[in-house]
């Protein structure tokens, strides 16, 4: 049921993105972008149907930071920069919204769906009796608020990329004197992606400065981010492109306090 779920999801989600994309009258530069990853992340509906299959732990999370951000994604989309939206546009909103919601309460409360992402997987192994399909573990049990925090923290320089993509359009528009600090904006933003895997990966292994270098890359992204949001794209990139990155970033503190909170860091190796 939740596969089909996540199935129906993802059309949803496209069919209102496209939608809006017919309505809108101001349509330009910054709409084709943020359309343009919108769609893509209804792709990420088809992998998470990948994670639940496999019974990978970290389907939750990955399901919780996907819904939460579509749910802003989409959003973003419905509401002009003029005007009131359109009546299909924020019905379609508001299936989708329930949708998201829906696959979070099933991610999250149905006991059907937590022990099939808990229990352990068979896998192929070579021993001495040749080739076996055998139940190993393969990694040391996680907090799942560590995971969501890993997995949050990994929307950072995605979503950064996008807003400098958006950022773009005036420069093109012959804002030439924009085009250093953007250049800047996407340096950091690629930059980002490597320092969060590094940290999220001593994380994992219950190392306590990775704990603090998160905490503090994310205090980083959101000095840097919004403010280059407000400067180069106005009220309304701000409340666009830094809306969410910002739950992101307390969707990663969050799990890092609850965490934390739980007394569930795994042990340090």
């Amino acid at each position: 049921m939740l596969a089909a779920l996540l199935v129906l999801t993802a059309l949803v989600t496209a069919a209102v993105e496209w939608l809006n994309w017919y309505y809108a009258e101001d349509g330009g530069y910054g709409l084709f972008v943020r359309t343009g990853w919108a769609l893509l992340r209804a792709l990420g509906f088809l992998v998470l149907i990948w994670h639940v299959w496999a019974g990978r732990p970290g389907a939750a999370p990955f399901g919780l930071i996907l819904c939460m951000t579509t749910i802003f994604s989409v959003a973003r989309l419905v509401v002009p920069k003029r005007g009131y939206p359109p009546l299909p546009g924020v019905i379609g909103f508001g299936v989708v919204t329930l949708l998201c919601l829906l696959v979070i309460a099933l991610l999250y409360r149905s006991t059907g769906v937590a022990g099939h992402l808990s229990r352990p997987r068979a896998r192929w192994v070579v021993d001495r009796d040749g080739i076996n399909r055998k139940v190993v573990e393969t990694r040391p049990q996680v907090a799942g608020w560590l995971i969501t925090a890993r997995v949050a923290s990994f929307s950072y320089s995605a979503l950064m990329l996008v807003a400098c993509a958006v950022a773009f359009g005036p420069v093109f528009d012959g804002r030439l004197a924009q085009l250093p600090l953007v250049l800047v904006w996407l340096l950091l933003a690629l930059g980002i992606s490597y320092v969060t895997l590094f940290a999220t990966y001593f994380l994992l292994k219950g190392k306590g400065w990775a704990r603090l270098m998160l905490v503090a890359l994310t205090v980083f992204v959101l000095v840097v981010h919004l403010p280059l949001c407000w400067w180069l794209l106005g009220m309304d990139g701000l409340v666009r492109e830094g809306g969410p990155l910002l739950v992101a970033a307390l969707l990663t503190l969050y799990g890092l306090w609850r965490a934390g909170r739980n007394g569930r860091t795994p042990a340090t190796a």
